[in-house]
């Protein structure tokens, strides 16, 4: 018995890999209060949107999946890049978030409701696959790598936009709250995603000291 309740813990543990980062998302409540946050126009200063779509290389004609949407915040800058001969899937695990989000996308923009597990896009779909902010919180990191992975055309790229796991890489008022939010930094993220079928081609700073990009292509 006490082996089998070990086991049993220890799958657990493995499985809510992103506990920690997840604790204030669990309910409604949670998540609308954090869409002002997630979407003020304050945080374009922070998160420098436009650079964001120029390092990426999005333009007209592309199709992107923002995995990991929220309440949307990438989607006009996405939308307006990719015009309407363009696609833009915003993905979300929340109806709530998702809800909102439509208030933010374009008639070129589909909405779909993944789980812990899976973004459920369509397969063979998508020329970039954007994680802002977001990696962090995947609970099933291997099992989201594989549907992002057959979504992702010949040439499709994966790109990981997150914060690392270090002192002051967050704003907020404790500067090693980065440490504990964090799961890995980004050299643990290029590991465990190599492990699942890609190929680094790009890792740097995007926001010096705060935030880095990874950039993937299938192997």
């Amino acid at each position: 018995m006490k082996i089998v309740l070990m086991v049993a813990l220890m799958v657990s543990a493995w499985g809510q890999a992103a506990a920690e980062a997840n604790k204030n998302y669990q309910s409604a409540d949670q998540r609308g209060r954090m869409v002002a946050t997630l979407t003020g126009e304050h945080r374009d200063a922070r998160q420098k949107p436009k650079e964001l779509i120029a390092a990426l290389g999005i333009r007209k004609g592309v199709s992107v999946a923002d995995i990991g949407t929220g309440p949307g915040y990438m989607l006009p800058h996405l939308c307006a890049a990719v015009t309407g001969s363009g696609k833009v899937y915003a993905e979300d695990i929340f109806p709530d978030f998702l809800a909102a989000a439509k208030e933010r996308g374009c008639g070129h923009a589909s909405f779909i409701l993944g789980d812990e597990k899976s973004p459920k896009l369509p397969a063979n779909s998508v020329d970039l696959a954007l994680i802002l902010d977001a990696y962090h919180h995947f609970d099933y990191p291997e099992s989201m790598l594989a549907g992002v992975r057959q979504a992702l055309r010949a040439n499709g790229r994966l790109a990981i936009v997150d914060y690392y796991k270090r002192r002051g890489a967050m704003s907020n008022a404790n500067p090693d709250f980065a440490i504990g939010h964090i799961r890995l930094d980004d050299a643990g993220v290029v590991k465990e995603v190599e492990a699942n079928g890609f190929k680094l081609v790009l890792n740097q700073p995007f926001l010096p000291g705060s935030q880095y990009m990874a950039v993937f292509e299938k192997k």
